[in-house]
């Protein structure tokens, strides 16, 4: 594993953790995993919003991995929200927000791959400006049911992968199975990115970087479902997260 790459990896956090119950970090160990199943060695990264840590960490990692987990704070890409949709959010952490804004923002200008799963897609829209749907099913009352949790590691529904896309080539088929556990997704998707995969309701599933602003990341590939979680039901899951080590590796040869 000499030529294995640095992934660093965003967690989620907890306000009261399972050592000392203070703040602490938190993430699933399927993420993890499968960067180290792919060929890469996982580097979860402190929730600290230092300009300078995160500066430092990007530089020396081969690519970034950004994770899922609790809402992004609205007021940071909606202006008002209504007691209706306010009652659906759950606990929020600015420092985590914070952070992860910065740890993109580094991303880049560093020009490292990203990959981004659930609320990392959500985030990184809202990095470029993007908008979100508070909560799908009060917003889109005909939408699928995108919250399922109850089966995280099953596949929920079909999504529809357009051709020619980095998902496409991964995969190699319009037609994907995927789960689903979120109740926000992508409203209105920012300048620098296109939908490549979308639900049956019209929600994005995926988004990449057009082809006006790929000299943005050499690898940038943002997904609303988890991977992460399929992949030892459906191995095929396996090869997205090859697709971004090798992209990574490929990074880590060229800043060494």
């Amino acid at each position: 594993m000499k030529s294995a790459p640095l992934i660093l990896i965003s967690p989620s956090t907890q306000r009261s953790g399972v050592e000392f119950y203070d703040y602490a970090v938190s993430l699933s160990d399927a993420y993890p995993r499968a960067v180290a199943a792919a060929g890469g060695i996982p580097w979860i990264l402190s929730c600290t919003p230092s300009a300078e840590l995160i500066a430092e960490s990007v530089r020396r990692c081969g690519g970034v991995l950004l994770t899922g987990g609790d809402d992004i704070q609205p007021g940071i890409h909606t202006r008002k929200v209504s007691a209706r949709l306010r009652e659906t959010i759950s606990e929020v952490d600015p420092i985590r927000d914070l952070t992860e804004l910065l740890l993109i923002r580094e991303v880049v200008r560093r020009r490292k791959p990203l990959l981004a799963i659930c609320r990392g897609q959500q985030i990184l829209n809202v990095a470029f400006g993007g908008t979100l749907f508070m909560d799908i099913a009060r917003q889109k009352p005909k939408a699928l049911n995108h919250s399922r949790s109850d089966l995280k590691d099953q596949i929920v529904h079909d999504i529809r992968v357009f051709p020619d896309s980095l998902l496409w080539q991964v995969f190699g088929k319009e037609t994907l199975g995927v789960n689903s556990s979120h109740h926000q997704a992508i409203d209105r998707l920012a300048a620098p990115f296109a939908a490549t995969a979308v639900s049956a309701d019209g929600i994005i599933e995926a988004a990449e970087l057009r082809a006006t602003d790929k000299q943005l990341s050499p690898y940038l590939l943002a997904v609303q479902f988890h991977p992460e979680r399929l992949i030892e039901r459906h191995p095929e899951f396996l090869e997205l997260f090859r697709s971004f080590i090798q992209a990574c590796a490929s990074e880590s040869k060229r800043t060494l």
